[in-house]
């Protein structure tokens, strides 16, 4: 008899070996898996070729096979927020449960793993905010800029609030390099949207001798809505720090510089910084704020 071996894994492209004997005899199972019609991704775990190719498609016959939740910097790639890794799987399962992994998974065990459970594709993964704690605790900084950059991008695309992540934060006092993350989630608590912002935040905006100014300010303009990197109400004055992958093409220049132009129309004024000038010369971009400020100051007759 000719088995078509897709229609016998079905739709998912994986199948456990329990399964699969129900309807084959093991010999064959072995003879497919022997000349890679089907590929061993686990003992007693196959997928087909193209199947055991997705990762999407490894991580969840993983998960559901161990009745887990995929965690760690896995959950952080199913979000979005990382590079799919060629490392090792990370599940999570409750506390009560062995914690022994197996060739290319992590496992790892937790008490409320029930409440942090979310699904993406239909996959289980724990919350935004656990898996930044999670992955930021096992990274031993070895990845810290990537895993800075996917908690940006999470409060960025409020796929979790710096709030969120504060919470799992506390939850974990040990946690290796708490203080750092602690210190990165206050700066997005503050609204700082990018790594170029927090930069520019505490290496020019935020430096003795400058005046206070909000984060994240809204502003309305004929209906359009803005909101501007570091504003000086008292002033109306508006810095914006443009990151050169976002702001270097032609088009983004035009949208700035009509954006300035509306702004201008009730009275704001905007200084804007790249990131060559702010990184490269942080006394010029501290010295441009300061003038600029006071030179308002005396046009607004502030005191």
């Amino acid at each position: 008899m000719t088995w078509d071996v897709d229609a016998l894994v079905g739709p998912t492209g994986w199948i456990t070996r329990q399964r699969l004997v129900h309807r084959v005899d093991r010999g064959t199972v072995d003879a497919w898996v022997a000349t890679g019609r089907l590929v061993r991704l686990q003992p007693g775990v196959y997928a087909t070729p193209v199947a055991a190719r997705d990762w999407r498609t490894r991580v969840a016959a993983l998960a559901h096979v161990r009745g887990a939740v995929v965690s760690h910097g896995t959950a952080l790639a199913l979000w979005d927020l990382l590079p799919p890794a060629g490392g090792p799987v990370h599940l999570t399962v409750g506390a009560s449960r062995s914690a022994r992994g197996s060739a290319g998974v992590l496992l790892h065990r937790s008490p409320d793993i029930g409440e942090l459970t979310r699904r993406v594709s239909g996959i289980p993964v724990t919350c935004v905010a656990r898996a930044v704690v999670d992955a930021w605790g096992w990274s031993r900084g070895q990845a810290r800029p990537s895993l800075r950059a996917a908690a940006i991008s999470a409060v960025r695309r409020r796929l979790c609030s710096a709030g969120d992540i504060a919470a799992e934060l506390a939850r974990r006092p040990r946690l290796p390099g708490r203080t750092e993350l602690a210190e990165l989630v206050q700066l997005l608590a503050d609204g700082c949207q990018s790594e170029l912002e927090i930069w520019g935040c505490l290496h020019v905006l935020r430096a003795p001798g400058m005046p206070p100014f909000v984060q994240q300010r809204r502003i309305t303009v004929a209906g359009e809505r803005f909101a501007l990197d570091a504003a000086y109400d008292d002033v109306l004055l508006a810095v914006e720090m443009d990151g050169a992958a976002w702001h270097g093409s032609r088009r983004q220049r035009e949208d700035d510089i009509r954006r300035d132009a509306v702004l201008a129309t009730v009275g704001w004024q905007t200084l804007r910084f790249g990131y060559a000038r702010m990184t490269g010369d942080a006394a010029g971009c501290q010295q441009d704020v300061r003038s600029t400020h006071a030179a308002r100051r005396r046009l607004f007759g502030v005191r």
